[in-house]
């Protein structure tokens, strides 16, 4: 294939036996680890976990990704869709509370075909970073009911200083209207996630700003009742890290952008406390269940 999946369009050959883009992946899927994943949002988890599946490659390049391992460093095993196909069979039957798909983008076309025309007895989420193009989204269309995107950024700088992707916002917010337009305001059923969009904000130490602006988008862009919002406060310095991202978010940061996110009137969603900045969130990517 020659791969325009995502915005960095960069038009690469990947094959099953040929790796290449941004993401350097193949074209068949690349899973480091599947499991009932307990660190979701809660309305993702249920009693058991969300049915998680971790793909390789990633085609961003975030200096703070924190499953850097499979994101950057390549780690994981091709799988064909038949297997993954199975895989999602296991989740289910393991008591998943949703078939959690992270970092799929890359995977689209192999995961359509993995999961088939009939649905599934949960929701499929297509947890990704927000580096969409609307129009692989739209092949998703009636095939994934909860969309999970990150909102990493709302300004240009922070962007590419972090991320490789000056562009970010304007291919996020294209994406998140078309996950919006695909899914409707979301729906909840005894307080799980049934269909709808969530999205997603890392508060990053030094880039109040960021997030002051990406509140602001959400808010002038969604009425209450729409989507979910969460501000993750979860961030941890990873090797090699200097300036702002060697450190922690301060309590002050946290505080101011709680009270930014209740004075544009965002309540629906998550927050989450500063003591969740774990190493213990990220999974030990060994091919469990792969």
């Amino acid at each position: 294939m020659i791969c325009r999946l995502c915005p960095r369009n960069c038009g690469a050959e990947r094959t099953p036996d040929r790796v290449g883009g941004v993401c350097g992946q193949p074209s068949v899927p690349v899973a480091a680890k599947a499991m009932l994943h307990q660190w979701e949002e809660p309305c993702l988890v249920g009693d058991h976990g969300a049915g998680t599946v971790f793909f390789t490659g990633c085609s961003l390049r975030c200096r703070f990704c924190q499953n850097g391992i499979i994101s950057q460093e390549n780690f994981g095993k091709p799988i064909t869709a038949a297997r993954l196909r199975e895989i999602f069979q296991e989740l289910v039957a393991q008591g998943a509370a949703c078939i959690d798909l992270v970092t799929p983008t890359h995977f689209a076309l192999v995961i359509l075909e993995a999961l088939g025309d009939e649905p599934w007895p949960v929701p499929v989420v297509w947890n990704c970073g927000g580096y969409e193009k609307p129009e692989t989204l739209k092949l998703l269309e009636g095939r994934v009911q909860v969309y999970l995107p990150d909102l990493k950024y709302a300004l240009s700088g922070p962007a590419k200083k972090y991320s490789a992707a000056e562009d970010y916002f304007d291919w996020a917010r294209a994406a998140i209207l078309e996950m919006f337009r695909q899914t409707g305001p979301y729906r909840m059923e005894n307080g799980l996630l049934k269909s709808g969009v969530l999205i997603r904000h890392l508060l990053l130490p030094g880039e109040l700003e960021n997030t002051r602006r990406c509140l602001d988008w959400v808010a002038e862009t969604f009425h209450p009742g729409d989507v979910l919002f969460s501000l993750m406060s979860q961030y941890t310095p990873q090797p090699g890290a200097v300036g702002n991202l060697a450190r922690h978010v301060t309590k002050a940061e946290y505080r101011a952008a709680v009270a930014y996110m209740e004075n544009c009137g965002i309540t629906d969603g998550y927050t989450q406390e500063r003591t969740s900045a774990r190493e213990e969130y990220t999974p030990d990517f060994d091919l469990t269940g792969v």
